[in-house]
């Protein structure tokens, strides 16, 4: 009693543009280095900007509901932080402490990166490392060996796994133990930020990271051949 298409349930369902435009966005999408932008978009075809920004963000949630579920094998974590900038104040003796929590936006975000090596790429939004834990927990195979640095908060996943730690102030890679494939996504996410998106909303960045965990995974793949 309804009617349908081929697209149904897809996300190119109820599509206004033409197919030679939504495949245009996608061939631009998948061959950009680190990322394209609505804004971009919206100038080369002369659309609409908000509609450049909701196919992007079909094709960022796409690619958030293909990640895996869990990782095995040897599997790095790290993670990093993006968001809450506090602009300081221009005269110098109003200036305060941006380190303090009570000085802080509230809007920093934590992105925990999981990394098999050579293989794909798990990253989330979490409260915290800390916080992140469980999630880490569930999200490694049983019999995965760990890589993560010195940060107290990956402690309590020897009890759990195979872990190997990294200190940093001493070495940035040591007897296999590093991270630097982990450190590598945040790298790509954070240039992804500054050289294409400038900024991201606080409420969409688990699809840009979504996005940016494709293209790392990409790379690694094509790095093993």
């Amino acid at each position: 009693g309804k009617q349908s298409s081929v697209t149904t349930g897809t996300i190119f369902a109820g599509h206004k543009l033409p197919f030679e435009d939504i495949l245009y966005v996608i061939v631009k999408f998948a061959n950009g280095a680190k990322g394209v932008s609505a804004r971009q978009l919206h100038a080369e075809m002369g659309c609409n900007y908000r509609t450049a920004f909701v196919l992007l963000h079909k094709l960022r949630e796409a690619l958030k509901a293909l990640q895996a579920v869990k990782l095995g094998g040897e599997v790095e974590m790290d993670a990093t932080y993006t968001g809450g900038y506090v602009k300081p104040t221009n005269e110098a003796k109003k200036r305060r402490d941006r380190r303090m929590l009570e000085n802080q936006s509230g809007r920093k975000r934590c992105i925990i990166t999981m990394v098999e090596r050579g293989g794909r790429v798990l990253a989330f939004v979490a409260g915290s490392e800390g916080q992140a834990i469980s999630d880490i927990t569930s999200r490694l195979a049983p019999g995965s060996i760990g890589y993560a640095d010195e940060a107290k908060a990956y402690d309590a996943l020897h009890a759990l796994f195979d872990m190997r730690r990294i200190d940093h102030s001493k070495a940035y890679s040591k007897d296999g133990a590093n991270t630097n494939q982990a450190e590598s996504f945040h790298a790509r996410l954070k240039q992804a930020i500054k050289g294409v998106y400038h900024q991201i909303a606080h409420d969409y960045v688990d699809s840009y990271v979504a996005e940016i965990a494709w293209r790392h995974a990409f790379v690694l793949r094509r790095a093993t051949r």
